[in-house]
């Protein structure tokens, strides 16, 4: 974090210090990471005491204490660490983050959301940004109104990208994270299904996406997908400059000359108006031409070359876990791993990028619940399945009560298209596990992916490194995203 005194952090966030008859206020710094775990913290950290529904972080102080933190931000004080006390945490935190900003005149703030994507397009865009400047990007999916300050406080004096991944579960969730972080530039990647349950209708959620392009100054950029009509039609929505990426014609950014080698991973045409360049990914799926190419937008836009855009996007693997995370065991199985998340668009992509992978043995699929799609929960789960056997899936795997229509998708459209996928229902994850160590064999590949909540990232952890017992993080703090 830039370096501030315990005495500017209080002025920043409103909040009254107590426990300062240990410290000067003036002298102390906190310059070490701003934290809501306080397992992360370090020297120089300050700790925010976040209270949730089911834990209180104020029982954490001490801990964060012990491991380096100069400071809390707290609702109540906290005897043993110098505290910054408020009335709403959270706000304290926001204003502690847009201070950042604010006195950051020289950073470019760039924003990307999406219904899928977009942590994957963050990830690459970072390793692309890099070779220019000072990045700071996300850890992991840090996108709600938590983990963007979190973001924004690891900004330093030398930052000179900070790309800020801003996700929504209602209309004016990514006003608010524009707040925090106001963005110059701009990505809206895909308008899909993921939480329809919550927002209502596509409709819906073009309108929370268009919050970002809608946030952006006039010499702004905004970087919209030319192939999605829903984000297309973004482009009246903004006084930025707009820049459509795609395949389509009129694509500003686009790809040429798309294709797959045997493990599924794209080469294509970089085609721009400032030249033409070969681009060779290395992360596995054709859906990931889409977000190279807004990616090569954001990247041009902010000054570097085409050549060593498409150079380092070539260069790029991938970063976050359980994101088409690909493992190759020993005895020649592959462990395909996409189950941090699921939506409709992104079960499809998924299966599709399993279906350009050329392997000796069988495709296998184990799908588990997609949540948060409301009325049409049931039929896009079948619709899923109908997928899986046109995707040539060889034995899919269905985990749980809740992605059971799955299943029977699968089969109407085996009987009708003569597929002959070979489908199970098992209850869950240590059944499927079961299932699965006794009939994968070399040669064959096996996807996982469901929704977060469904589990399947660790049944893929234990499938990939054989292990009967993996070991499964958890916060012990009410902070997690």
């Amino acid at each position: 974090m830039i370096a501030l005194s315990l005495a500017r952090v209080a002025a920043v966030t409103g909040g009254r210090l107590t426990g300062t008859d240990i410290v000067d206020a003036e002298s102390v710094v906190v310059d070490g990471p701003v934290v809501t775990d306080s397992r992360e913290a370090g020297p120089g950290s300050l700790y925010v005491a976040r209270v949730g529904s089911a834990m209180d972080g104020h029982q954490f102080v001490h801990a964060a204490a012990a491991a380096g933190a100069v400071a809390a931000l707290v609702t109540r004080p906290v005897d043993g660490l110098p505290c910054i006390v408020v009335e709403d945490e959270q706000r304290a935190f926001v204003a502690l983050a847009r201070h950042l900003v604010d006195v950051s005149p020289d950073l470019v703030v760039i924003g990307i959301t999406g219904s899928s994507g977009k942590t994957s397009s963050k990830d690459l865009l970072a390793d692309v940004l890099r070779g220019s400047g000072e990045t700071v990007a996300p850890v992991g999916s840090l996108n709600s109104e938590v983990g963007v300050p979190l973001t924004v406080c690891r900004v330093t004096a030398s930052t000179r990208f900070l790309i800020v991944e801003m996700g929504a579960r209602g209309i004016g969730h990514i006003r608010y994270l524009t707040q925090i972080a106001p963005p110059r530039i701009g990505v809206v990647l895909n308008v899909g299904l993921a939480h329809v349950g919550e927002f209502g209708s596509r409709e819906a959620i073009a309108t929370a996406k268009a919050e970002l392009v809608q946030a952006l100054p006039d010499d702004g950029v905004a970087v919209l997908n030319a192939d999605d009509q829903a984000v297309r039609a973004m482009a009246g929505r903004t006084a930025a400059t707009v820049v459509l990426v795609g395949e389509a014609d009129d694509a500003a950014v686009r790809a040429e000359d798309v294709a797959l080698d045997d493990e599924g991973r794209a080469r294509f045409r970089l085609v721009t108006a400032e030249g033409v360049a070969p681009v060779r990914l290395g992360l596995v799926g054709r859906h990931h031409v889409g977000n190279a190419l807004a990616v090569a937008a954001v990247a041009l836009a902010c000054g570097v070359d085409l050549d060593d855009v498409a150079r380092r996007l070539s260069a790029a693997r991938p970063a976050s876990r359980w994101r088409m995370e690909v493992t190759r065991r020993p005895d020649g199985v592959v462990v395909v791993n996409d189950a941090y998340n699921a939506n409709p668009d992104s079960m499809r992509a998924a299966l599709q990028a399993v279906r350009a992978m050329r392997v000796p043995g069988r495709r296998w699929a184990v799908l588990g619940a997609m949540l948060e799609l409301g009325d049409e929960t049931e039929s896009d789960h079948a619709q899923i399945g109908h997928e899986a056997v046109r995707c040539g899936v060889d034995e899919l795997i269905v985990v749980g009560d809740l992605a059971s229509a799955m299943a029977t998708g699968a089969q109407a459209e085996a009987r009708a298209g003569g597929g002959t996928t070979n489908v199970r229902r098992v209850a869950d994850a240590d059944a499927a596990y079961a299932l699965l160590d006794n009939e994968v064999r070399s040669g064959d590949v096996v996807l996982l992916k469901s929704s977060r909540d469904a589990g399947l990232r660790w049944l893929g952890e234990r499938i990939a490194n054989g292990s009967e017992n993996p070991e499964v993080s958890s916060s012990h703090e009410a902070v997690s995203e």
